[in-house]
C-alpha cells in the first residue's frame, strides 16, 4: 500500500487507515485479529482508535495484538484522549486529564508510546494553551511520537495550529486532524480543510464511506439485518445519511461504479482518498471480508470525469464568508 508523509512532519502512514470504533463491543476478538491480520498483510501500518472506543476495550484489544499477531514496529498507532463521560462535561482538554487518560492509554496497549496522539475535541471549558502544553509534554517525554486534533473547526484548528507554530523548537507543531469527510459530509472543505492545507497539518478522514450508507446498502428503504443501520446503538448514527439527498449522491456513485465495473465502495472511498490534504481516510469494517473489498481501492483512481461528476452532484453550499466574497 502507499505510504503518504502526514501533512509536513517526516511520519509516514498507509493512504488507508483502520479504524477500530467498534473493537471491544461489536466486534470480538478473533474478527479484530482477522482484520489486524488482513490490514498488516496489505501493507497497511496506520490504526486508529481511541481511549473511549468501547470504554477502553478497543485499546486492550488492539494491544493484545500487538507483537503477538503483528510486530508493533510496522504498525503506526494512533489514539485520542479528551472524551469523558460526563454529561454535564463532554469534553475535558485539561492537561491533568489528557496526561493522566495518555498514561491510561499506554497501559491498556501494552506499549511506551503512541506514534500518534490526538485531542479528541476542542475544549471551550480550559485554555487552549493548557490543552496543547499536554501534547507538548507528551511529545518531550517520548510517551508520544507526534501529535494532532480532532473534531476542531476551522477557526480552532488555526488557532491551535498557529500557537504551536509561534515556537518551533518549544511547541511540537501538529501533524494531523480527523474529521468526518465524505460525499455526504464535505462540510470541512468551507474552513477546516484550507486552514489544514496552509498549515501543513494532514487531513485524516473518519466515516469515508459516510457511515456505511455509500456503499449502496441501504438503497430502496432497505436495512440489512446486519448493518449499523440495524444496529440499537448505532441506527441514530447512520440516520442523518438515509434522506434524500443521501439517496442522490448514492446513486451518482453506483452509476460510477457500474460504468468503470467497480463497487460503489470503491468509488467513494477513492473519492475521498484523493482529495487535496487528505493523507489516509480511517475505514472501520466489521470483518475480514468487508476490510478486503475496502483496500482494493489500492488499484483504482477515479478518471477526471468522474470526479467532477461526483463533486458536482454532492457540491455543499458555500456562501459569504466561507469563501472569495467579490464573487457574490
Amino acid at each position: 500500500m502507499e505510504q503518504r508523509h502526514l501533512g509536513r512532519t517526516g511520519l509516514r502512514v498507509s493512504r488507508i487507515g483502520l479504524g477500530t470504533l467498534t473493537w471491544g463491543r461489536d466486534t470480538a476478538e478473533h474478527d479484530a485479529a482477522d482484520l489486524m491480520k488482513t490490514f498488516w498483510e496489505a501493507g497497511g501500518t496506520l490504526v486508529d482508535t481511541a481511549d473511549v472506543y468501547g470504554d477502553g476495550e478497543a485499546e486492550y484489544l488492539l494491544g493484545r495484538l500487538i507483537d503477538g499477531l503483528v510486530p508493533r514496529r510496522d504498525l503506526v498507532i494512533s489514539t485520542k484522549a479528551g472524551s469523558v463521560p460526563d454529561p454535564d462535561r463532554r469534553f475535558d482538554g485539561s492537561r491533568g486529564h489528557l496526561l493522566s487518560a495518555l498514561d491510561a492509554s499506554l497501559s491498556r496497549l501494552g506499549t511506551d508510546y503512541v506514534d500518534l496522539w490526538h485531542v479528541h475535541a476542542f475544549d471551550p471549558d480550559t485554555p487552549l494553551e493548557e490543552t496543547l502544553q499536554a501534547l507538548d509534554l507528551a511529545v518531550a517525554s517520548g510517551r508520544a511520537r507526534y501529535a494532532a486534533v480532532s473534531n476542531f473547526c476551522g477557526w480552532q484548528l488555526a488557532k491551535a495550529a498557529t500557537w504551536q507554530l509561534a515556537s518551533p523548537g518549544t511547541r511540537t507543531r501538529l501533524a494531523g486532524t480527523q474529521l468526518e469527510y465524505s460525499l455526504l459530509q464535505r462540510g470541512v472543505e468551507r474552513e477546516v480543510l484550507p486552514a489544514a492545507l496552509d498549515l501543513g497539518i494532514g487531513l485524516l478522514p473518519s466515516s469515508p464511506l459516510g457511515r456505511g450508507v455509500l456503499t449502496g446498502k441501504y438503497r430502496g428503504d432497505t436495512t440489512p439485518s446486519d448493518s449499523r443501520g440495524a444496529s440499537e446503538h448505532l441506527a441514530p448514527f447512520v440516520a442523518p445519511y438515509l434522506d434524500d439527498t443521501a439517496s442522490r449522491i448514492v446513486d451518482a456513485v453506483t452509476t460510477a461504479a457500474d460504468g468503470l465495473a467497480v463497487t460503489p465502495l470503491q468509488v467513494a472511498l477513492a473519492w475521498v482518498r484523493d482529495r487535496p490534504g487528505v493523507a489516509a481516510p480511517v475505514v472501520g469494517a466489521r470483518n475480514a471480508q468487508q476490510l478486503t473489498a475496502a483496500l482494493s481501492v489500492e488499484a483504482l483512481s477515479l478518471p477526471d470525469e468522474i470526479c467532477r461528476a461526483l463533486d458536482d452532484v454532492s457540491a455543499p453550499v458555500h456562501r459569504y464568508p466561507d469563501h472569495d466574497w467579490s464573487t457574490l
